[in-house]
């Protein structure tokens, strides 16, 4: 199941639970606190399986039109179980819902690290396609990939 969470103080709590668990992908310790901290602001939606939190995502307004799935974790126990398109579906809906047009994601390019190849694979297997790599938005060992979908 797949709630919206409203409260930025459960948020920041479902956030850190879960993406300190998930360190090979966030493992630089200032951008997982800044996920922490600036998703109180955001849409978050929470994946449970009874009443456990087994993972999120957030999304943010990046323009008039388009929203970006800002932060996504699963539990690793959780991972290749469907529990990542349920959030991302139900991301597509909210979005849709709230007016947007497009949605956005942004990763390390394919090709670069086995672990992000899989973070890649996933975005594609969502319905998300390739817009553009900027080779130095975060430093050139990791290249960003951006990703969109329209949600039209």
């Amino acid at each position: 199941m797949v709630i919206a969470i409203n409260d930025p103080n459960e948020k920041r709590m479902i956030a850190r639970m879960v993406l300190e668990t998930l360190t090979e992908w966030f493992e630089v310790e200032d951008s997982r606190e800044a996920y922490i901290r600036d998703c109180a602001d955001w849409i978050f939606l929470a994946a449970k399986n009874d009443d456990t939190i087994i993972g999120f995502l957030c999304l943010k307004e990046t323009g008039n039109a388009t929203v970006e799935l800002a932060v996504m974790g699963v539990m690793k126990e959780y991972h290749r179980n469907g529990v990542g398109h349920k959030l991302v579906e139900k991301a597509k809906e909210v979005a849709m819902a709230d007016g947007y047009e497009f949605m956005q994601v942004k990763t390390v390019k394919m090709g670069m690290y086995e672990d992000y190849d899989r973070t890649n694979h996933f975005y594609i297997s969502c319905g998300f396609k390739e817009l553009e790599v900027f080779p130095l938005l975060w430093d050139e060992a990791n290249p960003c990939q951006i990703y969109v979908m329209s949600l039209k």
